[in-house]
């Protein structure tokens, strides 16, 4: 036993010693080394598009699994998009993934696998758009008659745009102008599309004239020759476009979206150029017959109104005689206006002289006037008497003067009465009247004493009684008994004016 663990602990002395890091580099590198440029063929399952821009998926068959990621660069420039289901063929890389220790497909293009998937692929995009109302027929514009310039969206080197620039030579010579774009490929799609969006963006008359229509045009080719047609961004493009449009894409039987979505589908490239011109001949001669049918009718309308107008003529009575018969009649006429004013004339002399002999004299007629006057003024004099004198009577009796000096007296005399009453009032109201009675009024300081309690010892008294006034002195105190009074000096004063009343107790 122990022999066989000697044996073993120089063998795995001698085995290399990784980390984890290194190991997944190491593998890293064979992986890439082995597969840098591959082909899977495969279906696209649970695509998934986070907001970085980039694309991952798996592709998978019936026995295993691979894990695949479309970088964002990558992702705008693929052909097609990729979609849960779509059997495809994948180029790319193979690498390693070492935060999971798995390994991916790293892709640079995607291509339908077959043209079943392709068939299939186009009949959901078809489906898709025409819900959206991309083809519907109420979209489509007509095409102009004759348009002046012709834009064409088409390879510069194949065979289509000599076929068109011959086909509109040979029908009406028209200006073209030619946006060349690749018809195939990854990049035609892009390409096709900003074609058509350019052309609309054309302002007219400026320095390139603006398309009055437009021909995107390609030969024939298998399914995949021409989906750069059945692309979404040209489909989208067609449909947008301002200016009307004819697809002319692959031959009779080839059908692609982009004939769906333009205003007029054309079998072939030639057929598209015949869609936009008429024959310049047959235009001619159409012209010529025309012409040839204005004049042929206008000479026959104007040799049947002169058959006319000399059938009427005919039926007219010559203007000499009509002139000659009415000269005459006015002539007549005139004859008989003469007589007629000069009789009228006389008729209204006679009348005038039979009124004016029946008519008065001015002079009587105003001397009759006259009186009628004066007798107006005399009827005036005697009315204006009877109706003033009545008033005149009644301001002579009213005497306004004499009123208003009777009023004034009563009014005075209703005044005075009133005021030898309040006089009376005021007299019996008087307290001079209680000193007539042997009352005397106390005065202390100017002020009435009505209390013995606020007179005070030494405190100098005025007293009025009836007939005068006496001055006096307070001797002891004020509180208890009488307070003995001794007076002074004896003032008498005169009796005040009745009109001074004093206080009133």
């Amino acid at each position: 036993m122990s022999d066989l663990s000697d044996q073993a602990s120089p063998l795995s002395s001698n085995l290399p010693e990784f980390s984890v890091s290194e190991l997944s580099q190491a593998v890293k590198k064979v992986v890439e080394g082995t597969f840098e440029h591959v082909r899977v063929r495969g279906e696209i399952s649970r695509p998934s598009f986070p907001a970085s821009g980039h694309c991952y998926f798996r592709l998978k068959d019936e026995n295993a699994v691979l894990d695949a990621v479309c970088w964002r660069g990558v992702l705008g420039r693929l052909s097609v998009r990729p979609e849960d289901g779509l059997e495809v063929v994948a180029t790319g890389r193979m690498t390693t993934y070492p935060g999971k220790s798995s390994y991916q497909l790293v892709i640079d293009q995607i291509e339908v696998a077959g043209e079943g998937a392709l068939l299939k692929l186009l009949e959901e995009r078809k489906r898709k758009l025409a819900a959206e109302g991309l083809f519907a027929e109420e979209r489509k514009r007509r095409l102009p008659y004759l348009p002046n310039v012709i834009g064409v969206v088409t390879s510069p080197s194949g065979a289509v745009i000599r076929d068109i620039l011959h086909r509109l030579h040979d029908r009406f010579p028209s200006h073209v102008l030619v946006w060349p774009v690749p018809v195939q490929g990854e990049t035609a799609a892009p390409l096709i599309a900003a074609a058509i969006e350019g052309f609309n963006k054309l302002r007219p008359g400026g320095a390139l004239p603006r398309p009055d229509l437009l021909i995107v045009a390609r030969g024939g080719g298998s399914l995949e020759d021409l989906w750069a047609f059945n692309e979404e961004i040209v489909v989208r493009a067609a449909a947008e476009s301002a200016i009307p449009l004819i697809a002319a894409v692959g031959h009779e039987t080839d059908t692609t979206l982009i004939d769906h979505a333009a205003d007029r589908r054309a079998p072939t490239p030639t057929a598209a150029a015949e869609m936009a011109v008429p024959v310049r001949s047959d235009l001619i001669e159409q012209v010529a017959a025309l012409e040839s049918r204005m004049l042929a009718a206008g000479s026959r309308g104007l040799r049947q109104r002169r058959e006319f107008l000399d059938g009427l003529g005919r039926g007219l009575v010559h203007p000499g005689r009509m002139l000659e018969e009415r000269s005459q009649r006015l002539d007549d006429m005139g004859e008989r206006l003469g007589r007629a004013l000069l009789g009228s004339l006389e008729r209204r002399a006679g009348v005038l002289r039979e009124w004016s002999a029946r008519l008065p004299h001015p002079r009587q007629q105003l001397s009759q006037a006259a009186r009628e006057v004066a007798d107006w003024h005399k009827r005036l004099a005697r009315l204006q008497y009877r109706l003033t004198e009545p008033h005149e009577r009644a301001l002579a009796q009213l005497d306004p003067g004499r009123r208003i000096n009777r009023a004034w007296s009563l009014r005075v005399q209703d005044t005075r009465q009133k005021l030898d009453s309040f006089g009376r009032l005021l007299e019996s109201y008087s307290y001079r009247n209680v000193l007539q009675r042997g009352f005397a009024v106390l005065r202390a300081g100017g002020k009435v004493v009505t209390d013995a309690a606020s007179v005070g010892s030494g405190m100098a008294l005025d007293i009025e009684m009836r007939d005068g006034r006496l001055q006096a002195m307070t001797v002891g105190s004020g509180s208890g008994g009488t307070p003995d009074k001794t007076p002074t000096k004896s003032s008498r004063k005169k009796p005040r004016n009745e009109d001074d009343q004093g206080t009133l107790l």
